[in-house]
């Protein structure tokens, strides 16, 4: 199934968000939905230090048993995966997608995604996952390195759906940012809403240049636009154009000039996404 809406789900606290929002894309981009579940086997119970005094057929006796511990946490964690699949087929039923495909599989949920990537339009992940630390503040490690690896927009989701009324996009004039505006101009996901375009920077006659032409290339494809330049560091007064305006939706470019500027996309996108409580789509 090419060209896919596929929703990445497990037993954390932002899969029900990952259902809906995945729903309201599918619909929007009128493409279908497709669920994944990845069952993580590896390194599930560490073989213990079983040297000393133990003889060899204690440790063999041992190893037997744990051996059989981690295929009967195999065989249950493949019966949660179902179970949650199912759960979620039955969300998005109620939102009027019929039987959307699932997929579980062994595996990293990383490795997993790229393997499938080829086949996707739009992944929506949850802000963090199931083992991730609970505070607002991080991020799921594995989020961390889908971003970096996935070359496919990506949406994530809080936990409570909210219909995008008001979205917002940092933009600085560069190549890959005017292409970011072109892709938002084209997007289906934002009709009847309001794209804000924000430049952090000085009020020059170069600035005041840029801004028109996005809000003009938003305007000519059929959006409402406003444009706004804004002096000050840059992810504080994004955060404070987002509370003055509404924003329930950020656009970020995942770009980024140097490979080793930063371990993720680069720190103005990283800090928005620790920040967010607003879905967020970054673009590839």
């Amino acid at each position: 199934m090419s060209d896919c809406v596929l929703a990445a789900i497990d037993s954390s606290q932002f899969s029900e968000g990952v259902c809906d929002y995945a729903a309201w894309a599918a619909k929007a981009l009128d493409a279908p939905l497709r669920f994944i579940h990845t069952v993580d086997n590896h390194a599930q119970v560490a073989e213990p230090d079983l040297t000393g005094n133990l003889g060899l057929g204690t440790r063999e006796h041992l190893l037997e048993k744990l051996s059989e511990i981690e295929e009967q946490h195999a065989k249950i964690s493949r019966e949660q995966g179902r179970l949650m699949l199912d759960a979620a087929k039955a969300r998005v039923a109620a939102l009027g997608i019929v039987d959307p495909p699932c997929l579980q599989r062994n595996g990293t949920l990383v490795e997993t995604l790229v393997e499938n990537e080829k086949e996707v339009r739009l992944l929506v992940v949850g802000k963090r996952g199931e083992t991730a630390h609970q505070a607002s503040g991080h991020l799921g490690s594995n989020l961390e390195r889908v971003v970096r690896e996935m070359h496919r927009p990506i949406l994530m989701v809080p936990k409570q759906f909210t219909q995008p009324k008001n979205v917002m996009m940092a933009f600085d004039g560069s190549k890959t940012a005017r292409k970011g505006v072109e892709m938002l101009a084209k997007s289906p996901l934002f009709e009847g809403a309001t794209c804000h375009v924000v430049i952090v920077g000085a009020e020059t006659a170069e600035n005041r240049s840029q801004l028109a032409w996005a809000t003009e290339t938003l305007e000519a494809a059929g959006h409402t636009a406003k444009g706004a330049i804004r002096a000050g560091e840059v992810e504080e007064t994004l955060r404070a154009y987002k509370q003055e305006e509404g924003i329930d939706l950020l656009v970020m470019g995942a770009y980024g000039h140097s490979r080793i500027r930063h371990l993720l996309v680069g720190s103005t996108t990283t800090q928005m996404l620790r920040n967010a409580q607003v879905p967020v789509l970054i673009l590839r």
